[in-house]
């Protein structure tokens, strides 16, 4: 009876150890990582200016410019202790959206198309005060697809707000990030 009683407390330290060294591993892990991706220097960069993109494409959704700007200004927000200013931050974007299209893809045989793409492209400025070797003028674009059997009205406003998260992430990445 000893011998179990001894067999059972050995089993539950292992158990325990063994539990303890996960806790520990998954722990360590999760502070170790961080997902927004900032690299930012605090003591030198505190602000940010995002001026209002306009929309200079040939095809206008009149929603698209100011959700974007807005989505835009957010990731910042979130991401960052950055604080936002309406001008001569220490970190500046501004730009265009220069394409707004939607294109026929995978034509069938019938001459028909069986998907649409909305493809959404920005042109952005980023001036860094701090670092200007690190600015850039650059284009970011991104797209969605969807059945060609559905009105491009349907679908256009869920379309645009995955693509403009894409292209926000895209710019965030580009700017802060590093990546």
């Amino acid at each position: 009876m000893w011998r179990m009683i001894s067999s059972n407390v050995r089993e539950g330290a292992k158990r325990i150890v063994w539990g303890l060294a996960f806790l520990l591993l998954a722990v360590s892990c999760s502070i170790s990582y961080t997902f927004n991706g900032a690299s930012i220097d605090y003591s030198k960069i505190k602000t940010i200016a995002i001026q209002d993109f306009t929309n200079q494409a040939s095809l206008v959704n009149p929603t698209l410019a100011p959700q974007f700007t807005e989505d835009l200004k957010d990731i910042y927000l979130r991401q960052t202790r950055l604080q936002m200013v309406t001008n001569n931050g220490d970190l500046n974007l501004e730009g265009e959206i220069t394409d707004y299209v939607f294109s026929p893809m995978a034509i069938q045989e019938d001459a028909m198309s069986a998907q649409t793409r909305l493809t959404i492209t920005v042109r952005v400025r980023y001036a860094n005060q701090v670092n200007p070797e690190e600015d850039f003028e650059q284009t970011f674009s991104a797209y969605r697809e969807f059945d060609s059997s559905l009105m491009p009205e349907t679908v256009e406003s869920s379309l645009c707000e995955e693509i403009i998260g894409e292209l926000v992430d895209q710019i965030y990445n580009g700017t802060v990030a590093n990546w």
